[in-house]
């Protein structure tokens, strides 16, 4: 296993398995622990091409039961791509699945399971669909052959997205150093050396949590060790 310097850094945690398009150019990440998001990730750039929020936003603490009810109605496992390059599938509670395009950013609802709840969605290595559904039912769903809708994938593509990601970054040396110091993170929108990390010492409320938490840990630590270094220069006077 090679260990890259460029990484993609998340909010939180409790996501699920990250899940690549058939042509390699998306990238797909379902989580988290704290709530139904989706977010989509072009490769091999890692820009956050979407960004959203599966029901109602989290309300913050304490959640109301209405609100913990509806989130744990949406399956975890709910989103896929088929066959189709630059198409989303996410399977909802009340049956249907969404198709979004993700270049067009239009979604077109589909009625697959009705009375029934999806509790799955998958691909199949050929890009059909495979839908679980909470009676249990099994579905398996293709857009017929030859329809404008159902494009053939470029596998070359996904080849040379990978090749693209490997010569913008570099092997993670064996120093024995922590792996931290030699990452190179995005969120999708900006981009974090390890020395901006280690330097950062303020961020807002519109910034990502682990920035904020990361900054207030550096402040503190900032301020603690400015006292303890003075007097040692004091006392070495």
């Amino acid at each position: 296993m090679r260990l890259l310097r460029r990484a993609l850094i998340l909010d939180c945690d409790g996501y699920m398995t990250p899940l690549f398009s058939t042509d390699g150019r998306h990238l797909a990440i379902r989580g988290n622990a704290y709530g139904n998001s989706v977010e989509v990730f072009a490769f091999p750039s890692l820009r956050r091409i979407l960004g959203t929020t599966l029901g109602d936003p989290g309300p913050g603490h304490p959640y109301p039961q209405e609100w913990l009810d509806q989130m744990r109605a949406w399956p975890r496992h709910n989103i896929a791509f088929g066959a189709r390059p630059g198409v989303l599938w996410v399977a909802t509670p009340a049956g249907t699945l969404v198709e979004v395009d993700l270049e067009s950013r239009g979604a077109v609802e589909h009625e697959v399971l009705p009375g029934s709840r999806p509790s799955a969605l998958a691909a199949t290595a050929n890009g059909e669909l495979l839908v679980a559904g909470s009676g249990g039912e099994l579905v398996l769903l293709s857009v017929r052959s030859g329809s404008p809708r159902n494009p053939t994938a470029n596998t070359d593509a996904s080849k040379t997205a990978v090749a693209a990601f490997l010569d913008s970054t570099e092997d993670v040396p064996d120093d024995g150093a922590p792996l931290e110091t030699h990452l190179v993170l995005t969120d999708g929108t900006r981009t974090w050396e390890a020395d901006d990390r280690a330097t950062t010492t303020a961020a807002g409320t519109a910034d990502p949590t682990w920035l904020q938490l990361l900054a207030a840990v550096n402040a503190v630590q900032g301020q603690a060790l400015g006292p303890a270094q003075g007097q040692g220069q004091g006392q070495s006077k």
